[in-house]
């Protein structure tokens, strides 16, 4: 029974983990010294691909990297099973972000917008998060833990108020 449950909670628990460190990575790298690649993420464009999509390419890296350090094929002896079920927890992390950061959120594969719901959340959060202009200040960093939206643009105004960002008009901060 543990050699299916022990898995199964790794992969879980690193889902999770994933979530803060595409948390950390968007508020610290992203809108930091990776500004380059994510810059027109944030800007209007008719393009298919985006410089930001690189940022897909190094979660992927991620991913294969643990499967090849719990591959006894490519590390022998040396293979750390738990990194192959880490693996794959990046993986299904990578698969949850494609379709709601960019299959819902912003309509890359797919037309629908939510009406109500956590997915309508969702939804609202992340616009909140391009309602600044620049790398500056900004809310909701994260991709599948959405915060409140009335919080978030309380905490788009407090920003705007103190200089620490630029707020779109049309944010309702």
């Amino acid at each position: 029974m543990s050699e299916i449950v022990v898995p199964v909670l790794i992969v879980l628990a690193t889902i999770v983990a994933m979530e803060w460190v595409a948390w950390a990575s968007h508020k610290y790298i992203m809108h930091g010294f990776g500004w380059g690649w994510h810059r027109d993420h944030h800007e209007p464009h008719d393009n298919v691909l985006e410089k930001n999509d690189l940022y897909a390419v190094v979660g992927a890296a991620m991913s294969i990297s643990m499967f090849a350090l719990g591959s006894p094929m490519v590390m022998g002896a040396n293979a750390w099973w738990p990194a192959t079920w880490i693996g794959l927890g990046i993986l299904g992390y990578g698969i949850i972000y494609t379709l709601v950061h960019d299959g819902l959120v912003h309509q890359r594969y797919f037309r629908w917008v939510p009406k109500k719901g956590y997915a309508k959340r969702l939804v609202q959060a992340h616009k909140l998060h391009h309602a600044t202009i620049g790398k500056e200040g900004g809310v909701s960093f994260g991709f599948v833990f959405a915060r409140d939206p009335a919080k978030l643009k309380a905490e788009l105004k407090r920003q705007r108020e103190a200089g620490i960002a630029v707020v779109r008009d049309s944010a309702g901060a």
